[in-house]
C-alpha cells in the first residue's frame, strides 16, 4: 500500500470532523464530495445551504447532503461563537460587536468551531491567502505547547528509495518563517519530526542540515544550527536527531559515516531540517522538478488543532490528499493531549 492510501485508511479508521470554509469553491466541493462517498471525514462546510446544495446539483455531486452545512449569516451558535472569540481577545480590545462581525468571516467562523471542540481540523486556502488563513488560526487556536512558531512541513515522495524511509523524506520549514534564530529552528526541527510521525507514520531520524558536517565549516549560520540542535534535545530528549550536516551526509551510509563517524542519524535520515525558508524552498522545488518526486504540502505545524493551507493554484486530488492529512494530525494531536 502506497504511503497516501496508508493516510487515507487511518483516517477512515478514526474519522476527524474537518472544516471546509470555502464550502462554495469547485475544487473543495468535489474533493468534499469523493471524501464523503469514501467515508474518510466527517466534513463540516461553511457557505449558504442552498448555494452549496444547487452547486452540487449542478456538479452531480451526489453525497454532500452528507456533510453538515453551517450557514455563517444564519446559525444556533452564531451568538455562542461571538462571546467565545471576544473573550479570547478582549485583552487586545476587542469589542463584542466586532466579533459579531467577524464570526461571519467563514475562515474566523470555521477556527471558532475549532476552539470549542465543534470540530478536530480546518483546511482552507483554495481562494484565500496564506495570511488570511493563518491569521484567524494563530489568534483563536494558537500555537501547541512549548511552541511560538508555525512551520510548514513537505512530504516528499521521492524515486530513491535507498533514502530517507524507502524514498519518503520529511523536509521542514519549506513555508512559514524566512529566517528561523536557533529556538525557531530547534521547533521546527520537533514538529517536523511529530508531523513524520503523524502523517507519514515513520519513526523519524531528524538532520539538521547545514554547509558545514561537525565543525568542517565555521560561521555564524552554523553556529545557530548547532544551536538549535542543543535546543531541540532539551525539548525533546528521546527524539532521534544529529547535526550539523550536509545533505549527502545526512542521506548517503557511505558519506555519513565518512564526514560523521559514529552519529546514529548520518546516512539514515529521513526528516531533514534546513537553516532558513530560502534554503527549505529552494531545495523541494529542485526535488520535485529535477527528480521529479511528488511534494505534497505545505503541512502547516506548530498549530495546537490543524489548520493547513492549499495553493490557490490546487487541484481537486490536492484538497482530497490534505483533507486526509489534515485528519491525521488531528488524531496526533487528540492521542498528545
Amino acid at each position: 500500500m502506497d504511503l497516501i492510501s496508508q493516510i487515507v485508511e487511518r483516517a477512515k479508521a478514526n474519522k476527524q470532523r474537518i472544516v471546509l470554509p470555502e464550502g462554495t469553491e469547485e475544487r473543495t466541493l468535489k474533493a468534499a464530495n469523493q471524501i464523503l462517498t469514501d467515508g474518510v471525514a466527517d466534513l463540516i462546510l461553511l457557505g449558504n445551504p442552498d448555494e452549496i446544495m444547487n452547486l452540487a446539483k449542478e456538479w452531480g455531486l451526489g453525497n454532500i447532503h452528507k456533510a453538515t452545512i453551517i450557514d455563517p449569516e444564519n446559525h444556533p451558535k452564531k451568538e455562542e461563537y461571538a462571546q467565545l472569540l471576544c473573550e479570547l481577545r478582549k485583552k487586545k480590545g476587542m469589542t463584542i460587536e466586532e466579533a459579531r462581525k467577524l464570526v461571519l468571516d467563514p475562515l474566523y467562523l470555521g477556527c471558532l468551531i475549532i476552539k470549542a471542540g465543534d470540530a478536530d481540523g480546518q483546511l482552507a486556502g483554495a481562494r484565500n491567502t496564506t495570511g488570511n488563513v493563518l491569521r484567524p488560526a494563530l489568534q483563536i487556536i494558537k500555537t501547541s505547547p512549548g511552541i511560538t512558531c508555525v512551520s510548514g512541513a513537505m512530504l516528499m515522495l521521492t524515486h530513491a528509495p535507498e533514502c530517507g524511509d524507502n524514498g519518503v523524506i520529511v523536509m521542514g520549514d519549506v513555508a512559514v518563517t524566512p529566517v528561523p534564530d536557533a529556538s525557531q529552528l530547534a521547533q521546527i526541527a520537533v514538529c517536523t519530526a511529530r508531523t513524520a510521525q503523524a502523517v507519514a507514520g515513520i519513526d523519524p531520524r531528524v538532520a539538521m542540515l547545514s554547509f558545514s558536517t561537525k565543525g568542517s565549516a565555521k560561521h555564524e549560520v552554523v553556529d545557530k544550527v548547532v544551536e538549535a540542535l542543543r535546543i531541540a534535545k532539551e525539548m525533546d530528549p528521546a527524539l532521534k536527531i544529529d547535526g550539523e550536516m550536509q545533505a549527502d551526509a545526512a542521506l548517503v551510509p557511505r558519506i555519513g559515516s565518512s564526514k560523521a563517524p559514529g552519529s546514529e542519524i548520518a546516512g539514515k535520515a529521513n526528516v531533514l531540517v534546513v537553516p532558513c525558508l530560502e534554503v527549505g524552498n529552494i531545495s523541494y522545488k529542485l526535488v520535485e522538478r529535477l527528480g521529479h518526486a511528488t511534494a505534497i504540502g505545505p503541512i502547516l505545524q506548530g498549530i495546537a488543532r490543524p489548520v493547513n493551507d492549499l495553493s490557490r493554484g490546487c487541484c481537486i486530488d490536492d484538497v482530497y490528499k490534505m483533507i486526509a492529512i489534515t485528519a491525521n494530525q488531528a488524531i496526533a494531536a487528540k492521542a498528545q493531549e
